[in-house]
């Protein structure tokens, strides 16, 4: 009997082991500056044309940022053409949608508080993570309902 307890509670400790290893480590310090990163709502001006935050995150230097982790949800990390290094994540919340969005499943790994956010970015083959600790918020962005009349 003594065998069976001990051969279980080897098993269970060997799996916590386990467990902690593969969790993500979050980088102390990376090759990039991310300190004027913030975020901005935004809704449509027209009924059920979306709302949704946008996470801006600029970099000091030319780097591949991939994924976002804020506010529970996980999303891609976009450049535009003109400015690659300014980072967007789009994350669509429920107002002034058409259809009712469906809860985003994914499981965010980190624990993290309602303005801070984790990068993942690829260095030298490797994917890392770097938390931000403060995200500031701008003044939302209330688009129109129709683009503004040009004069004649």
């Amino acid at each position: 009997m003594k065998f069976i307890k001990f051969f279980s509670l080897s098993i269970l400790s060997g799996l916590f082991f386990v467990q902690c290893s593969t969790a993500q480590k979050l980088e102390q310090n990376a090759a990039f500056k991310t300190d004027k990163a913030y975020y901005q709502k935004w809704v449509a001006g027209v009924k059920g044309g979306g709302s949704g935050i946008n996470v801006f995150i600029p970099v000091s230097t030319q780097f591949k940022l991939d994924s976002l982790y804020f506010r529970g949800q996980k999303v891609a990390l976009q450049t535009k053409p003109n400015s690659p290094n300014l980072y967007i994540g789009r994350i669509l919340t429920e107002a002034n949608q058409k259809e009712t969005l469906e809860k985003n499943t994914n499981d965010s790994t980190f624990e993290l508080k309602q303005n801070e956010a984790v990068v993942s970015y690829l260095d030298n083959g490797t994917i890392k993570y770097l938390k931000i600790d403060s995200v500031p918020e701008k003044k939302m962005e209330h688009y129109p309902s129709a683009p503004p009349k040009q004069g004649k």
